[in-house]
């Protein structure tokens, strides 16, 4: 019987400390709000703001400065349009789906310093 209970705290206690390792860390890349990349935007220079939606939505309205490389792009265009892998890279997309997974990828080349913050839907400051 206290076999059958040590076995079975040690496995709890291994699920405890997997799901303890297991967060959004490792994912890669920083999760941050529109007002947290407006206020690097507003205070820190020499950051790159990557909009990775088509050419067309890019077209109708994107925020001042931003970048384009689609989505579906960034493996084959990221290095070299994007050289320098410690750079503050703020990325967003029109609802935050594609910016998560180009955010995801951009870690998976190396990049150190990705931050996502969601879409331009929720984007409540300017843009042309």
């Amino acid at each position: 019987m206290k076999r059958i209970l040590l076995t079975i705290a040690l496995a709890l206690l291994g699920c405890v400390m997997i799901c303890a390792c297991s967060d959004d860390s490792g994912k890669g890349y920083t999760q941050i709000t529109p007002q947290e990349a407006k206020q690097i935007m507003d205070t820190e220079s020499g950051y790159v703001i990557l909009d990775v939606r088509t050419h067309d939505e890019y077209m109708d309205g994107h925020i001042p400065g931003a970048v384009l490389i689609p989505d579906y792009d960034i493996v084959r265009r990221a290095e070299s349009e994007l050289p320098d892998k410690e750079q503050l890279i703020l990325v967003y997309c029109r609802s935050g789906r594609r910016s998560k997974l180009a955010a995801e990828a951009l870690a998976e080349l190396g990049y150190t310093n990705v931050m996502e913050f969601g879409g331009i839907n929720d984007w409540p400051y300017e843009t042309e």
